[in-house]
């Protein structure tokens, strides 16, 4: 009898970019086993280096110790290098530095930094990563000088400075969330100045690079007949509507609850901040743990609706949910396309939107529901809130992730891991390769409603 040759098993690109992540992890795992990285009489212990390598590679920026009480300055340097490694893309990273020895990019490289960046095609890819990692590495050294410099005032030191001022600078751009100061940024609550920087900081690494590419060519435009993309045009859009309503909400309920007795400019500046930083930044100017639980939950909101695609942030992203959005409304007023700027949307990207949007929800409801289980002690509220600022890799706590079980750290390096990689890419290496049919079934109609 003749025999059927066996399938081989091909790893696609997406399952290939999954295993890079997991060896980022690995490596940052043994980074931080390194004894110099802890000073001197520190014990952390094994699970809660995996948490801070996990942490620190998908930018997030949970922590289950006090970092400046933790590390050493070369362990803070340790951590710097991992932070980079997330918010460029452990491809991009890879790859760029596989650019400066001057070797070939081939196929296979340009299709991970390609899904890597959420992008749809290969053209171009290699260009786009120079431009990443140029970007970033302007945006945060400006930001390091300007902070530094501002720091001098707070320290006796210049060396001291410049620490704090790179750190938070490369904190802030990346989204990390890590801090120095023992307690975030709560010891600058009143000076405006480091918020606002900040601010711009953590916008700037949560927008997304391809809008970022788009506003240095159209500042430095050749073409006067540049045009910024749909996708620029709507992320722009949905970013700045979800910051105004952050504010706005954030604002209305805690002005006679947490807020009472602040003078104006100091509410302001505390619901812009927070209505930033829980899109992904997870630095915090103001204890949260004093906001009403309406805006824990609303924070909550935020974080799981994330950053931008292509960005150093996580979550369901801002066009996944300005994508749904506009097709509940068109579909309300009977339209089952969704027109904008002059363009009309790809069905299969509505379809996308809906299934990241649903597959979030039941992983949040799923890990809720364990956390419940295994974090008797900690209320629903300070669970939710710790999910998804996991998932959205923001790093906000409501005080709970130090006591967390070895149960619950696992579920949350869970979250924090498909946060970075991202639901698509997390859904496809699940399920591999995809093989058209060669045959359709008749359709029919099924009652929905």
């Amino acid at each position: 009898m003749a025999q059927h040759p066996k399938k081989t098993r091909i790893i696609t690109p997406f399952q290939l970019l999954v295993s890079y992540y997991f060896i980022a992890i690995a490596t940052s795992f043994l980074l931080l086993r390194i004894p110099a990285v802890y000073k001197e009489g520190v014990d952390v212990s094994l699970v809660d280096t995996l948490f801070t390598a996990v942490s620190a590679v998908s930018v997030t920026g949970l922590t289950v110790f006090n970092i400046s009480e933790t590390l050493t300055s070369f362990g803070l340097f340790v951590l710097l290098v991992i932070l980079q490694l997330g918010a460029i893309g452990i491809m991009s990273l890879g790859t760029f530095l596989w650019i400066l020895l001057g070797k070939r990019i081939g196929m296979r490289e340009r299709q991970l930094i390609m899904i890597d960046h959420n992008q749809y095609n290969l053209s171009g890819v290699v260009h786009l990563l120079k431009e990443i990692v140029k970007i970033l590495f302007i945006i945060e050294a400006i930001g390091a000088i300007i902070l530094s410099m501002h720091f001098l005032q707070y320290f006796d030191t210049v060396d001291e400075a410049f620490k704090h001022g790179i750190f938070a600078a490369i904190s802030a751009t990346t989204n990390g969330g890590f801090d120095i100061t023992g307690n975030s940024l709560i010891p600058y609550h009143k000076d405006y100045f480091v918020q606002f920087i900040t601010m711009i900081l953590i916008v700037l690494g949560a927008i997304g690079f391809p809008v970022l590419i788009e506003m240095k060519n159209f500042l430095f435009r050749k073409d006067p007949a540049f045009r910024f993309s749909l996708f620029t045009k709507i992320t722009t859009a949905t970013y700045g509507l979800l910051f105004a309503v952050g504010t706005l909400v954030i604002l209305l309920v805690e002005t006679f609850q947490s807020f009472r007795g602040m003078p104006w400019h100091e509410k302001l500046f505390t619901a812009m901040f927070h209505s930033i930083s829980a899109r992904s930044g997870g630095l915090t100017t103001y204890d949260v743990t004093l906001f009403n639980e309406a805006t824990d939950i609303f924070l909550s909101f935020l974080m799981f609706i994330g950053a931008s695609p292509s960005s150093v942030g996580g979550g369901i992203r801002t066009t996944t949910f300005a994508l749904a959005i506009l097709f509940l409304y068109n579909f309300a007023n009977g339209r089952t396309e969704i027109q904008l700027y002059g363009r009309e949307i790809y069905l299969i990207d509505i379809f996308k939107s809906y299934v990241v949007i649903m597959l979030a929800f039941f992983m949040v409801m799923a890990s809720t529901m364990i956390l419940l289980i295994t974090e008797p002690t900690a209320t629903t509220t300070q669970i939710i809130f710790e999910i998804t600022s996991a998932f959205g890799t923001a790093g906000m706590s409501l005080g709970i992730t130090d006591s967390l079980s070895t149960e619950g750290k696992f579920v949350i390096m869970i979250l924090m891991f498909i946060g970075r990689v991202g639901l698509i890419s997390f859904l496809y290496t699940l399920g591999g390769r995809v093989d058209k049919p060669p045959y359709r079934y008749p359709k029919e109609r099924v009652i929905i409603g």
